[in-house]
Order: structure tokens, then C-alpha cells, then sequence
């Protein structure tokens, strides 16, 4: 009787529904539990093949247990280690690269913004956006029409110009791998990530702009005083966030520009448990690989989460 009389709280009341709120958002929320449970966690039961030394085509149940000796070999077989290493230092330094160049969007927006011919803007917004939905391959492709040894247009450039009298396989140097994967990274995401900068500049109370102009402030002074100091938030939010996921460089793009010659430059944490895995069949060391980077990640984050509350007082988690 008591249960029956509990006054509802006022959205209850108001949508006429029965269930408390504190259960409907639970019941909105449930579907993206599950598809988390069922695509981040339920993954993690193939961490158990880092503890087997398993072999295609027999079931687990049937492959012998060697507990962590795929975790010693990264550490006790020197070779091993120093492949580990190499991956890392190919890992850390284009990560690094990735995090310097993060202000390239935030200049591109504020210049972006500054743009007062309207169909202009909208179409250096547009063109700029559409490399983010080519896949590498198609940005391989286009890579492979500029730059091939025969019918590339840099080449045909260079040597109509007399900078070089043959044609060179740019595609094949391993001289300036981290910076020539930077600048594609960089040319695909450049428009993209620039849209939550303007949406961030779009918000600024523009009666800040206004009083900035009867103040007598020009163009740059109020870039420099009001833009760039409201996207500061911002801009620092996704900065902890890409710190967090500072060995996550994924393996699509490294994987499509990878060649014999530039292996030992090219080769991420992340392109390196592909080929050990599925290329050179040695599932379980990929694993245990795999599982170390991810316990660092998670280290990243918590270390990020640490540094919010220090620069701005505020947690991400």
C-alpha cells in the first residue's frame, strides 16, 4: 500500500508513466550496454589464446597450456625484444608527430571562420571534409598516381623542371616515413577535425566580438583574445583524450603503405600484431602483444585523467 502511494517525480507525472525515472534512463541506456558487452568485452574471452600455445585448426580444448611464456619471451629473447622495441619506438614517435600536429585544425577552423565570402567557405569546408570518408586504399591509390615511378605526376614534375633526370620511387623510400605518414594522416583529417573547432567558435557569445570592435581590437587581437582562448577547452579536452590513446595508432594506413623497404619505420604496435598473428600464424605471442598494449592504454588514460584534474580541475572519467 505504502509503494502504491510513493509520489512519482515530475517527469513521471508528466509523461503519465509508471516506472520511476531513474529506471527509464536506465532502459534508454541498456541498448548501448549491450552492444558494449557484446563488441569491447566479450572480445577480451580470445585474451585466454596469449596463454595456450594454440594452432589453427585445433580447438582450444586440445592445445597445450604454456601460462606466461609468450609474456617472457617479449622480455627474455633479446631478438624478440628488440623487435618489440622497434615497434614501440614507431608507435611513440608517430603517435607524437600526431599529437604535435593537433593544432593544424584548430588554425584551419579559426581561418575557416575568418572567411567572409560565404560559398567560399562552404566549399573549402567541403572539400577539405571529403578525404575523411576515403578509405586508405583509395588514399593509397592516390598516393600511387602522384608519386609512381612511371606515370606519376610529382615525377613527371621533377623531371620536366630539371630537379631530377630519372624517375624515383618515393613510395619505396624509407628516409621520411614517420613525417610522409603524418602529412597523409594530417591531409585525411585535417577538414574533419576541424568541425568541432567551428562549432566551438560558432558558440562564443558574439557579443564578445562586438565589444572587441567599439574597443577598437582588429581581426588578429580578436582571434588572439576571445577565439583562441574559447577554444582552449576544447581543444584540451581532445588533447587528454588522444594521450589516452597514445598507442592506439590502428593499422589500416601503415598497412597499405607498407612495403619491404620501409618495414622497419612503418611498422606500428597495432600492424605488428597483425602480421604476427595472422601472416606469420603465431596467434597466441600476437595476443599476449596485444594485451600489453592494452594495460599501457589504460595506464595512458588514468595518467590523462590525472593531468584534467591538474590543468583543469575537471576528470574525463
Amino acid at each position: 500500500m505504502k509503494a502504491a502511494i510513493r509520489p512519482q517525480s515530475s517527469m513521471s507525472r508528466r509523461s503519465g508513466s509508471l516506472i520511476p525515472d531513474k529506471f527509464r534512463l536506465f532502459l534508454f541506456a541498456s541498448p548501448f550496454l549491450v552492444l558494449i558487452l557484446l563488441f569491447s568485452y566479450f572480445p577480451l574471452y580470445g585474451w585466454l589464446y596469449s596463454f595456450y600455445n594454440y594452432r589453427p585448426g585445433f580447438p582450444l580444448s586440445e592445445t597445450p597450456f604454456v601460462g606466461l611464456q609468450w609474456f617472457k619471451a617479449i622480455f627474455s629473447n633479446p631478438t624478440q625484444t628488440q623487435e618489440v622495441m622497434r615497434v614501440m619506438r614507431n608507435t611513440l614517435a608517430m603517435s607524437t608527430l600526431g599529437i604535435l600536429t593537433s593544432v593544424f585544425p584548430v588554425i584551419f577552423a579559426i581561418m575557416l571562420t575568418e572567411i567572409r565570402t560565404t560559398w567560399y567557405k562552404k566549399t573549402v569546408q567541403v572539400l577539405t571534409t571529403l578525404p575523411n570518408f576515403i578509405s586508405w586504399v583509395l588514399v593509397y591509390s592516390i598516393a600511387f598516381m602522384m608519386f609512381s615511378v612511371d606515370s606519376g605526376v610529382v615525377n613527371k614534375w621533377m623531371i620536366a623542371l630539371g630537379f631530377q633526370e630519372m624517375g624515383v620511387n618515393y613510395l619505396a623510400q624509407d628516409d621520411h616515413t614517420w613525417l610522409a605518414m603524418t602529412l597523409w594522416g594530417l591531409w585525411k583529417g585535417l577538414g574533419w577535425g576541424a568541425i568541432m573547432y567551428i562549432a566551438a567558435i560558432s558558440s562564443i557569445d558574439q557579443e564578445q566580438y562586438d565589444a572587441a570592435k567599439v574597443d577598437g581590437a582588429g581581426r588578429f587581437r580578436m582571434i588572439w583574445h576571445i577565439t583562441v582562448p574559447g577554444l582552449m577547452p576544447t581543444y584540451f579536452v581532445l588533447l587528454l583524450l588522444s594521450i589516452a590513446n597514445f598507442i592506439n595508432n590502428g593499422m589500416e594506413q601503415f598497412f597499405v603503405f607498407q612495403n619491404a623497404i620501409n618495414k622497419d619505420h612503418i611498422e606500428v604496435l597495432d600492424l605488428y600484431v597483425y602480421n604476427t598473428g595472422m601472416l606469420g600464424f603465431n596467434f597466441s605471442f600476437a595476443t599476449a602483444i596485444s594485451m600489453l598494449k592494452s594495460i599501457i592504454s589504460i595506464v595512458l588514460l588514468f595518467f590523462a585523467n590525472q593531468l584534467s584534474k591538474i590543468v583543469r580541475g575537471e576528470s574525463i572519467i
